[in-house]
Order: C-alpha cells, then sequence, then structure tokens
C-alpha cells in the first residue's frame, strides 16, 4: 500500500521559533486557530507578514502560551479556562448561563488574548 505526503507548506514560524503556524483554509469568520498540539493556523485569505496576519499571530500565541501553561484547553464539547469547564456545542459556548458564539470577547480567555496580544 502507497501513500502520498501532503503539500502542506510548514515554514512560516512565530519568531522565536518555538511554534510552527500553518496556512490553511478555515471556517468563514475564523482568521486563526490555536491547537492544542502546539500548532496555530492561520486563514490563507492573510498575506503573511501584514499588519493583520501579525494581529492575528499575536493573539493566538496568548492561547498557545496559555495551553502550554495548562490554564486553557479545549475538546469537541468543552473549554477548559482556569479549572473551570464550560460545555460547547455548535459553535457556541455556554458562559454565565448563556450559549454565547466561539471567539465573543466576552470570555475570559478571549479578554485575556486581546489585551496581552
Amino acid at each position: 500500500m502507497a501513500f502520498k505526503l501532503g503539500r502542506e507548506k510548514r515554514k512560516t514560524r512565530t519568531p522565536d521559533n518555538s511554534v510552527p503556524i500553518y496556512r490553511k483554509n478555515l471556517d468563514q469568520g475564523v482568521l486563526g486557530e490555536a491547537n492544542m498540539d502546539g500548532t496555530i493556523f492561520v486563514d490563507k485569505s492573510l498575506k503573511p507578514g501584514s499588519a493583520k496576519f501579525k494581529e492575528v499571530v499575536s493573539h493566538e500565541m496568548v492561547h498557545a502560551k496559555e495551553m502550554k501553561e495548562g490554564k486553557l484547553s479545549y475538546g469537541d464539547d468543552w473549554i477548559k479556562y482556569n479549572g473551570k469547564t464550560y460545555p460547547r456545542k455548535d459553535g457556541k459556548i455556554k458562559y454565565n448561563g448563556k450559549w454565547t458564539e466561539e471567539g465573543s470577547k466576552s470570555f475570559p480567555w478571549e479578554k485575556s488574548a486581546y489585551k496581552n496580544q
């Protein structure tokens, strides 16, 4: 049985070269994602080196750092931040008794990322 290696480019990295950044097509409205495996995805629509690209990487780096420290983690149906777990489904997270769209600036982990990006 044979297989082919993917054609995804994997050369972009953060300035300190510790977090691999992959450019890929993300869901509509999503420009970046920090992943539990220590990587960051940035939407292909952003030009590498542009101000928006740098802003997105900076934001996602905060999430990546918090995941590495054990402060933030997630699964398909939950988000855990500072030891508290929040249910997650259909692109929403239940926070303070209300289902809110993922990425909302009202979440404490997003406030942290926007403040420190």
